[in-house]
């Protein structure tokens, strides 16, 4: 039986697999990849997969994210799985998991919240996983991942 591949293998890289369709560009913009031109970027939008129905994917060459790029990703993409690729070889693989509490990340929504207004880092608790819902440490002002404004 022939597999066809929707998106050709990478060499060196990192592949962001299992993305919710609605969010692969949501995850190129947060990780600035959109005005990367060090890397090649290959992606797929609304792929099958058996267990979601439909997928993203991302693939990204010479390129290997960090912890804190790994965190923003959990937060947009809580199902995505991190694929780092050396050699055409799959050297580690692993779901993301939601951090506790995100830390200059993402700016509170609140304008009025002293994050905003002086020079504080951001502090964020994740309240629910589920919903991904998001509390400031400072203001506690709630919000969901949508709202989000990643730095």
């Amino acid at each position: 039986m022939k597999v066809k591949l929707s998106v050709s293998a990478i060499e060196n890289g990192t592949v962001i697999d299992h993305i919710p369709a609605t969010n692969v560009f949501r995850v190129i913009r947060i990780l600035n990849l959109e005005f990367d031109t060090q890397h090649q970027l290959l992606f797929g939008d609304n792929l099958r997969s058996q267990k979601y129905g439909k997928k993203g994917l991302i693939k990204v060459s010479d390129k290997f994210f960090e912890d804190k790029e790994i965190n923003k990703i959990a937060i947009v993409a809580p199902t995505a799985t991190i694929i780092e690729i050396r050699n055409y070889e799959v050297v580690s693989k692993k779901q993301v998991e939601v951090p506790n509490e995100i830390i200059n990340i993402a700016r509170c929504v609140n304008p009025n919240c002293i994050t905003n207004i002086e020079n504080i880092t951001p502090h964020l608790r994740i309240i629910d996983s589920k919903e991904m819902r998001l509390q400031c440490h400072y203001c506690e002002k709630i919000t969901t991942q949508k709202n989000l404004s990643f730095i």
